[in-house]
């Protein structure tokens, strides 16, 4: 039996459509590398995220085009694009929008009106989302969650597809207010963004120091990016496939009865029940987008670090050794068997 195989039968038009979508992700990186040179892995993580309607959290330092790459990507896949750019001084009304009185000019009448906030778009930037106060945090985490938000009493629907990439800056903690725990959770990804190769940064300096107007092509409509999404989670799973997500995310627990002696040593706490949830999701998109209808554990190892960083919490023994939850997860990775498709038929 090979990896990931199952009992279902795939629909022709879900056939199709993966092989479609496999063809797509080649189209699609070629429009945005007309605008962002290398970081392709990251491309990758942001298309995986989209189409396992997941939330990313984004970190890396100033000027690596973040906010260039997101917008390049919404405009490749015909989608609409906000940004907001969180302050302290950002109030939860600034995200979601408010109500204000307007007059009806043939019946003198007033009337509250509803003017809707940056939030109600398809891919939403909110940049540096640690500079801003909880509450304000809060009215985006739940809009994140809800794909909806409430004011006054009166509930609006976010536009479909909904996704959110939120930054960080990793060189500036004055004044800024990290993300708990239970909040970090929500997001299904943590991508590092690092610094591009000297040739690539040479390419850069060049390309975007000439005077070109670059036009991107649009690849995916927003209505095929939902299809997608439901195709991405119609995706079968084998049992040993979905074991093997399932003990990844125990291995980061250190009172779990197989997690290994490093996490007992290292962490505080470990991943929920939600990173598993992720694994497998992520799994499945990343087989989608590479074209191919069977998922495998390599395709769980492929998002491992990035659904799994955020959500392994080291102790002070680790920080003192240097050891990162980065380096938790290849540890895991390493540690972790995959179970045996046989013991599963």
């Amino acid at each position: 039996m090979s990896d990931g195989a199952n009992n279902h039968t795939a629909s022709a038009d879900d056939l199709q459509a993966i092989k479609k979508l496999g063809e797509g992700r080649a189209t699609l990186k070629s429009e945005i590398a007309k605008v962002i040179i290398g970081q392709e892995h990251v491309v990758d993580d942001l298309l995986t995220a989209i189409f396992s309607r997941g939330h990313c959290l984004m970190i890396g330092v100033p000027g690596l085009a973040k906010t260039l790459m997101v917008s390049t990507i919404a405009q490749a896949i015909d989608l609409d694009f906000n940004r907001i750019q969180f302050t302290p001084d950002l109030m939860p009304s600034d995200i979601t929008g408010t109500e204000i009185i307007e007059e009806d000019k043939t019946t003198g009448g007033r009337e509250f009106k509803f003017v809707k906030g940056p939030v109600f778009a398809n891919i939403l930037l909110a940049d540096e989302i640690n500079r801003t106060p909880p509450k304000t945090q809060a009215a985006l985490l739940q809009a994140m969650q809800e794909l909806e938000v409430t004011v006054s009493g009166n509930t609006y629907s976010l536009p479909r597809p909904f996704f959110v990439l939120a930054t960080q800056n990793p060189i500036e903690q004055e004044g800024t207010y990290p993300l708990p725990e239970a909040q970090l959770d929500r997001f299904m990804f943590d991508i590092r963004i690092s610094y591009p190769t000297p040739e690539e940064e040479l390419l850069i300096a060049k390309t975007t120091t000439a005077d070109v107007d670059v036009k991107i092509n649009t690849v995916l409509t927003g209505e095929e990016i939902l299809n997608l999404q439901q195709i991405v989670r119609r995706l079968p799973i084998s049992d040993h496939v979905g074991r093997y997500a399932v003990d990844l995310a125990r291995a980061t627990r250190p009172d779990d009865e197989i997690a290994p002696g490093f996490t007992k040593e290292y962490v505080n706490w470990g991943a929920g029940t939600r990173a598993v949830q992720n694994l497998v999701l992520g799994a499945k998109a990343r087989a989608a987008i590479s074209g191919e209808y069977n998922v495998t554990c390599a395709h769980v190892r492929e998002v491992a670090r990035l659904v799994l960083r955020h959500r392994v919490m080291t102790n002070f023994h680790a920080e003192a050794e240097g050891i990162s939850p980065d380096r938790i997860v290849e540890m895991l990775i390493d540690a972790i068997e995959e179970p045996q498709a046989e013991a599963y038929v």
